[in-house]
């Protein structure tokens, strides 16, 4: 068997990620259509567009590293979107149900930025420039995602949730 290497880990990471991107396209128009506050509908239907804009740079990875664009089963994300799904059956038409998805969303946030984190890094010391700059990309856009999901709770949508209580 030959020995494996930092550009087979980054292949094996970066179908990871691709397969993660498209499940959470798929589990973003749920949790749009889950949200009560307007402001995190928007939030949640704005990601879902960007999401799809990074499906297409990691598209153009796959192409850089001349490998076929194709996801592998990633049972991290599956299990975190399983989460945000059981918030939304069990806390529909609760107050505290947009604090639930803000919670499931920046655990979606938080993996993405830690592998896209990871994936700019080792683009960066294989010497692929082009592909680590399309990583930061997203990650940029990742991070942001994450600060605009942690200001709707801290501004409204906890408090929302605490007074009903």
């Amino acid at each position: 068997m030959a020995e494996k290497t930092l550009a087979d880990l980054f292949h094996e990471t970066l179908k990871d990620i691709y397969y993660a991107e498209r499940k959470i396209a798929s589990a973003l128009g749920k949790m749009a259509r889950g949200a009560q506050d307007e402001k995190l509908k928007d939030a949640f239907i704005t990601h879902k567009e960007e999401t799809q804009g990074q499906i297409e740079r990691l598209q153009a990875v796959f192409e850089l590293i001349d490998k076929r664009a194709r996801g592998k089963t990633c049972p991290a994300i599956e299990g975190i979107i399983d989460e945000a799904e059981e918030i939304i059956e069990e806390f529909m038409g609760s107050p505290a149900l947009d604090a639930g998805l803000i919670a499931a969303a920046q655990a979606v946030e938080h993996y993405e930025i830690t592998r896209y984190g990871t994936l700019r890094t080792w683009a960066e010391q294989l010497g692929l420039k082009e592909a680590a700059g399309l990583l930061e990309e997203t990650l940029a856009e990742e991070s942001r995602t994450d600060e605009l999901l942690t200001k709707l709770a801290q501004t409204a949508v906890n408090a929302a949730a605490q007074k009903a209580a």
